[in-house]
């Protein structure tokens, strides 16, 4: 595996990262969250952490793995234990961003407070549409610290989780973030955060228990007010870009840069209005308003920042905001092409599986009817070409030649992966080896990853020698994530399917499947097979006779092994990369897209977890 780059580290060579490369993301971590158990102790490592983190250059963002090499020297040298490493990390952090913190005004910073400082017993506030109606009673802190924060102009938040803080930032409405959270939460956000280069400080919880828990108050009150400083050093960030792929499909921004042929209102005034579509324009009605739905805009994030890489890298500097909004629209609109696909691809998809939800929404074939949806689909397709083949212009001839080439071959890809697995549905035989399962992944969700990296490269000029590295990057991320997606589908998705066991009850391939009937004696994939082919069976106990084959046969913790295999490829690509700002982009790509269950939720729930988590407090309309 590809040893993470260290070069942003102090030259102190006793606070350097050690060789050995990247650790697993899946092993177990709940030894590693000791809290130390006086304020003595706590304070003579924070000032330790304080110490060190001077010392680091902060012209790149920590990794995980940096900051648990520095943590466990820092640790060692205090004669302490292991046990308090999680804590550590923490604590690490927030001295490292303290500053930049720091020097962001009150009112672009989010303030996050966990559920649990609540007392449970005899609380008064209850929650309604906008969070927890806190009576100001005095029975804890929540409401002091919330006074407190708010009186200097922060948005609030309280938290069980933090899934949605990043959507938070990239929406635009905060530029750093101050919270206080137990070990558990601040393991599952802190790589998204870190990685990203957002300015973040946090208060570990003294307890994870739930209930009633306690913090160093004096600690939360300090970070609240922390006060800037001079000459602060700026760490490069990806928000800029983040935001830049976010903000395309705001519908404003997406009828700015793509205006409408038809030029209908939009389809919620539309139906606000209580009118009926026109026959003509309602394709592309319904397209704009799908284009614009849900999502992580992932894909044009990958090509505006992989443009940006191959260009300086200046977006990721304290002037990003600056330069990535001086961007020409042909290249905005390259980007939305990328999206533009990927929507379509999801209609057809949706069509083709049945599937009832799609953000959290009914599906347009659902809505819409099917032939209405099939269109909508293509009209995508077309809008994808049409936002790129009319930019010749300003990018030139050559340039349009290549993308919509590279366009089309991932297209074409994506139908052969897509064909593979309803040709293979819709089969009298259900058998399927991991590697042709693999081979559909490879053809089915690659392609798309591959047409940003290789759409974005071409953009900053001629791909070259780069082309087989991107692609061979793509195909084992692409791949990976969909292992993911497999076993997220054993969990729920409440950001598109939302229901458990839809590819057993769609008769999807899955590469848990293969590895089932791989694995299994022959009469227990016999019953795997009568199991998906008793449609007159409730679904609960069809999914519930499949998952426990699934778990008889250990495919769980064997389609992880595989993400993990497929993980390490795509580091030792991006590891041998000679741009050091593609190179981080990459690795920086495989930490987010394929970001893993915490150790605890690998083999997936057997029930899906509960949709609730987070509710704002104060303005509520700021993170909508």
């Amino acid at each position: 595996m590809i040893t993470a780059p260290a070069t942003h580290l102090s030259d102190d060579p006793s606070i350097q990262a050690p060789e050995g490369g990247r650790k697993s993301r899946r092993r177990q971590t709940s030894h590693l969250k000791l809290v130390p158990p006086t304020k003595e102790l706590r304070e003579k490592l924070r000032a330790d952490c304080a110490t060190v983190a001077a010392k680091l250059d902060k012209a790149h963002s920590l990794n995980k793995d940096e900051m648990e090499a520095i943590t466990r020297r820092i640790l060692a040298d205090a004669g302490q234990p292991e046990g308090y490493l999680g804590w550590m990390m923490v604590v690490l952090a927030s001295e490292f961003w303290r500053d930049q913190v720091a020097a962001t005004s009150p009112s672009r910073r989010l303030f996050l407070l966990p559920h649990c400082l609540k007392h449970a017993e005899g609380c008064p506030a209850d929650y309604d549409d906008y969070g927890l109606d806190c009576k100001k009673c005095g029975a804890c802190s929540i409401a002091d610290f919330r006074a407190m924060a708010e009186n200097m102009g922060y948005k609030v938040l309280v938290a069980e989780g933090s899934p949605i803080v990043l959507k938070i930032i990239v929406s635009g409405y905060v530029d750093a973030i101050v919270g206080v959270a137990c070990l558990n939460v601040l393991e599952k956000a802190i790589d998204k955060i870190l990685l990203a280069g957002i300015p973040c400080m946090a208060i570990p919880l003294l307890s994870s228990d739930c209930r009633n828990t306690s913090v160093d108050e004096d600690w939360v009150s300090e970070m609240i007010r922390v006060e800037p400083r001079a000459a602060v050093a700026s760490t490069r960030t990806y928000v800029h870009l983040l935001r830049a792929a976010n903000s395309l499909f705001k519908p404003e921004e997406i009828e700015r840069i793509a205006p409408r042929i038809r030029g209908q209102r939009r389809l919620q005034d539309t139906i606000a209005a209580g009118e009926k579509l026109d026959p003509v324009a309602g394709t592309e009605s319904i397209a704009y308003d799908f284009l614009s739905k849900g999502g992580k805009y992932a894909r044009p994030f990958i090509t505006l920042a992989t443009y940006d890489a191959l260009s300086g890298g200046h977006g990721t500097t304290s002037r990003g905001a600056e330069i990535v909004a001086g961007y020409p629209d042909a290249i905005r609109r390259t980007a939305m092409s990328i999206e533009a696909f990927h929507k379509a691809s999801l209609v057809h998809d949706d069509i083709e599986d049945d599937d009832r939800f799609r953000y959290g929404e009914e599906t347009l074939h659902r809505r819409y009817g099917l032939s209405t949806a099939i269109n909508v689909g293509d009209y995508m397709i077309g809008m994808g070409y049409r936002l790129v083949s009319r930019d010749i212009k300003t990018l030139s001839a050559e340039t349009v030649a290549d993308i919509l080439d590279g366009l089309a071959d991932a297209h074409l890809r994506l139908s052969e992966g897509q064909g593979a697995e309803l040709l293979w549905r819709d089969s009298g035989d259900k058998r399927l080896t991991p590697l042709d399962a693999l081979k559909i992944y490879a053809l089915k969700t690659a392609p798309a990853f591959e047409a940003a990296l290789i759409s974005g490269s071409r953009l900053a000029g001629p791909v070259g020698e780069l082309r087989d590295p991107l692609r061979q990057f793509a195909r084992n991320l692409g791949v990976a994530f969909q292992i993911l997606n497999d076993l997220k589908d054993w969990q729920g998705d409440d950001n598109n399917k939302l229901a458990m066991g839809g590819d057993i009850l769609g008769g999807r391939p899955t590469i848990l499947w293969a590895l089932a009937l791989e694995a299994l004696a022959p009469e227990k994939q016999t019953r795997l097979l009568q199991l998906v082919a008793a449609e007159a069976q409730p679904a609960s106990e069809r999914i519930a006779g499949v998952r426990a084959l699934y778990e008889e046969a250990g495919v769980f913790d064997k389609a992880m092994r595989l993400i993990d295999k497929h993980q390490e490829r795509a580091e030792e690509i991006a590891g041998k990369l000679q741009s050091d700002a593609l190179r981080r982009l990459l690795m920086y790509l495989v930490d987010t897209v394929l970001e893993r269950p915490h150790p605890s939720e690998e083999t997936p729930p057997a029930v899906p977890p509960h949709p609730s988590g987070l509710v704002m407090l104060g303005t509520p309309q700021a993170a909508t």
